[in-house]
């Protein structure tokens, strides 16, 4: 499959123990094989997982990939993210995800920002085009979101405010995908949407997953999946299939690369990456 320029990428989230450590490590001498353009790492709600995203970035960087933390704002402070990006500088990362974030629990003050497109802002203020950024698009439109122009109209706030790309949330319906290009398109938004890719290795994951996140199941893919029960391997083969196909169309008709989420696991990202004959960038 000619796959162009387009860049792919995967995502990890930081261990919180000492066999999460090894088991990651392990992983990413997996998927380095596929020489990924980058590896982005999440950043908990609150700053919680502060220490853990940059170690495991540094790390990252550390085995000959790029290592991309996430920002996220809700629940911090001015003088909290300014701390960041300036140990973010000091290790020389030019690559950052910048998201509003989820609520910690039992955290009822916002802090000092409400919303994406305020940190992308004050990210800029803070440190010019230091930054390449990357923000958080909804092709199925955010669970918050009160009609879908609303929706796209956030997205161009995060844009204006001084963004470069987007990934998507995951989805399983490229033709919502394509709407929202098209829909930002017509603002006259022209920067990269990558879409955001989700492996299906149990059904239980992904509808929990999904419920959480407002990503939706087709009814045929759930009720496949609903019908095989727990034989792992048929769920594995079904979601390889299904996945490979969307993957397949989404290259073929030009979008800009694909992000996995890997959850940590290499298999599958493996699996669908080499079906689909992925040349990096």
């Amino acid at each position: 499959m000619s796959s162009g320029n387009a860049a792919y990428s995967v995502e990890f989230f930081p261990p919180k123990t000492a066999d999460g450590i090894e088991k990651l490590r392990a992983t990413r001498r997996e998927l380095a094989k596929l020489r990924p353009a980058f590896c982005s790492v999440t950043f908990g709600a609150g700053g919680s997982t502060r220490e853990g995203t940059l170690a495991t970035v540094l790390e990252i960087r550390g085995e000959g990939m790029e290592g991309v933390p996430h920002l996220s704002c809700i629940g911090s402070t001015r003088d909290g993210i300014r701390d960041v990006l300036d140990q973010y500088r000091r290790h020389g990362i030019r690559h950052l995800v910048a998201l509003r974030g989820d609520m910690p629990s039992g955290m009822a003050d916002a802090g000092d920002f409400r919303y994406a497109n305020e940190l992308v802002r004050f990210i800029r203020d803070e440190t010019g085009d230091w930054f390449h950024i990357d923000v958080a698009a909804y092709p199925e439109y955010h669970p918050q979101a009160r009609n879908p122009d609303d929706d796209v109209a956030s997205f161009q706030r995060k844009i204006d405010a001084g963004a470069n790309s987007a990934i998507t949330q995951y989805f399983f319906n490229p033709d919502a995908y394509w709407h929202f290009v098209d829909a930002c398109a017509r603002r006259g938004l022209d920067v990269p949407i990558v879409p955001g890719i989700m492996p299906i290795g149990s059904f239980t994951k992904l509808a929990r997953f999904s419920d959480a996140c407002g990503a939706e199941i087709p009814r045929w893919i759930r009720r496949r999946l609903e019908s095989l029960g727990d034989d792992a391997a048929s769920i594995r083969a079904f979601g390889l299939d299904v996945v490979t196909r969307m993957c397949a169309s989404l290259i073929e008709r030009g979008a800009p690369g694909l992000h996995f989420y890997t959850l940590n696991q290499a298999p599958l990202t493996i699996a669908i990456w080499r079906a689909l004959g992925l040349q990096p960038k």
